[in-house]
Formats: structure tokens, C-alpha cells, sequence
């Protein structure tokens, strides 16, 4: 095992930062500890205005890093993506952590299914006042360990799974579909997760291997209101929707994308309304809001809500072992 560590594929990890010279070498140096040895970092200081230069300098051969004026996230991202050199690009943000075993793990799985682009962990996601565990949450339930994952656009489509801090990509697919799309600001990794859902099948790891701290009140997130998000939403789903081609094939998925953008749509109108500064639309919007939210957890537990396909290698047998989230197999030989 050690052996096929130190022979297998660089892994590029990059992190994006901006003013956080107070915890970037936290994040440094838990990269550092990852099992698997085959790793340069990358780190884009995205127009930091703090210390954080003087940090990054005192790692001197241990990092690769460039500063850029500010243009935030994605645009950072995508300057780590042209640095990089490794088959495999993983994301972490300066504010994160990861298990020690996480990269190892996905690069297991990338070797072991060729055909997969992307796999993805599960990941506990720190809230201010709780914590939640983002497979869960999602909900999605796999049946096994590890294995995979036969329909991500499915699920992407449906609902949010972390992203950034939990993937690990091959590289040429990522230059393939186009890096992040730099004009967002917010939602980069959902408008991300969809268009790589079309490249192929992903690989997944029921474990947790990744630590999102969203309790730090500092971050993007944390300073948009809800309209934006959903305003972003949106126009994701429709710029996704012009990518599916009129393919049979796709018949099923741009249905379950249109009936998305109506749901956003209506989201999007009772917040308007929820907004206004008249009490009488201002209580209708509010009580519509209420309403969709019912309809979205009462639609979740529909029997025609999509679960995760996945599939596993019987080594014993040479089969493939197809599942749902029900727990449902299927063999084929």
C-alpha cells in the first residue's frame, strides 16, 4: 500500500485565501499530514491586505503561491487550476480541514473506477449553532462504503451537496468542461458540480472526511441574503438546462431540471413578495414561502424524488454489484 502511494498521481491541492494570516498555516499544515505523499499545494492570495504574504513566505519550497488582486473565488480557483501540475485537483478553502486519510482514499477510488471523473466525500459542516453532516442533509443515504456513482446530475439537480472542500477531480476533465465560471460570486460550486455531473460517472465515500468550519462569520456565504442565492439558483439551472442536447437519453433529466426552475421560480416570487414593504403582499409572500417549503420536504419523501445510483466491484466474483439508496441490488457479470 505504501508503495502504490508514493508511485501514484500528483494531486494538486489549491486554496484560495483573502486576509486570513491568522489561520492559513492551520490549514498548511493539516494538508501536511495527509497520508497520501504525492501532493504540491497551491495557494492564490486573492488580494489579501493583512500578513497573509509574510505567512505564506515562511513555508518557503513546502507551497507553491501567487497573489492577484481581488477577484474572488472562482476567479482564484481557476488561477490554482493553470498552476497546477498534478493528474488530480482537490480544492480546500483557509478556513477547513480535512482527515488525514481523505486524499489517499479518493485517489483509491479514482485509480480503481477509470471511468469516473470526480469523487466526492462526505463531509460535517460546522454551523454557528449546530452541525450537520452534508450526505445526510442532502438526503442521501448509500447502502455501502464506498463504490460508484452512476447518476450525479440526478442528485446535483435536486439538491446541494458541499463540493469544494469534499472532491477530488481529474485534471483534464476539469480543463474539459471549463474551470469555475468567474462571473459568479455565489453558488460556483453548485453551477461547478452540475456541469461535471454531465462528464461521466463520479465515485463517493460514505465517510466524513472533510471539516467545513461555516461557523466563521466572516465568509461570503454568510454575508448574502437569501434572494441572491436563489436569483442565483436560477439562472444556474437554466444555463445547465441549455447544456443537456435534445438527446432521448437526456428526456428524463431536463424534465427534473425544468420541474427545478419552476419550484426556484416560485421561491423566488413569494421572497419578492415576503420583501415588500406593504404588509398585505409582505404576509402572502411569506405564508407562499411557507408553502414551498412544506412542498420541497413533502417532494423529498416521494417515491419518484431521485436516490443515488451507485455501483461496487465484487473482486471475489468479478461482478458488478448495482445499488440504490433503498438498499435494492442488482448483479451483472
Amino acid at each position: 500500500m505504501e508503495s502504490s502511494l508514493k508511485n501514484g498521481p500528483q494531486v494538486s491541492v489549491i486554496i484560495p485565501t483573502f486576509n486570513r494570516a491568522a489561520i492559513i498555516g492551520q490549514t498548511i499544515e493539516n494538508i501536511c499530514q495527509q497520508t497520501y505523499p504525492n501532493i504540491e499545494i497551491i495557494i492564490v492570495d486573492d488580494g489579501s491586505t493583512d500578513d497573509t504574504p509574510s505567512v505564506l513566505k515562511s513555508y518557503g519550497g513546502r507551497i507553491r503561491w501567487t497573489f492577484q488582486p481581488n477577484g474572488g473565488p472562482s476567479a482564484a480557483r481557476n488561477r490554482g487550476i493553470a498552476m497546477a501540475n498534478g493528474e488530480i485537483v482537490a480544492f480546500q478553502d483557509s478556513d477547513d480541514l480535512w482527515h488525514p486519510t481523505k486524499i489517499a482514499r479518493q485517489v483509491s477510488l479514482l485509480q480503481k473506477y477509470k471511468e469516473s471523473v470526480a469523487c466526492l466525500c462526505n463531509s460535517v459542516v460546522e454551523l454557528p449553532h449546530t452541525t450537520v453532516v452534508s450526505f445526510k442533509n442532502a438526503p442521501i443515504d448509500p447502502p455501502i462504503e464506498e463504490g460508484l456513482w452512476l447518476n450525479p446530475t440526478e442528485i446535483f439537480t435536486t439538491r446541494f451537496i458541499l463540493f469544494n472542500q469534499a472532491v477530488a477531480i481529474r485534471r483534464d476533465v476539469l480543463l474539459r468542461v471549463g474551470g469555475f465560471d468567474e462571473s459568479l460570486r455565489l453558488l460556483e460550486d453548485m453551477e461547478m458540480a452540475l456541469r461535471l455531473s454531465l462528464a461521466g460517472p463520479w465515485t463517493f465515500i460514505r465517510e466524513p472526511l472533510a471539516t467545513r468550519q461555516a461557523k466563521l462569520e466572516s465568509t461570503l456565504g454568510h454575508e448574502a441574503i437569501h434572494l441572491d442565492i436563489v436569483e442565483h439558483e436560477i439562472r444556474i439551472r437554466e444555463e445547465v438546462l441549455q447544456r443537456l442536447d435534445s438527446g432521448p437519453h437526456f428526456d428524463a433529466l431536463r424534465d427534473l431540471m425544468k420541474q427545478q426552475l419552476k419550484r426556484g421560480r416560485r421561491c423566488l416570487r413569494a421572497t419578492r413578495m415576503k420583501d415588500n414593504k406593504a404588509l398585505g403582499p409582505s404576509i402572502i409572500g411569506w405564508a407562499w414561502e411557507r408553502l414551498e417549503h412544506y412542498r420541497a420536504a413533502a417532494n423529498r419523501r416521494a417515491p419518484w424524488f431521485p436516490q443515488m445510483k451507485i455501483a461496487a466491484v465484487d473482486s471475489e466474483r468479478c461482478a458488478f454489484r448495482c445499488a440504490t439508496a433503498e438498499g435494492q441490488t442488482r448483479e451483472t457479470a
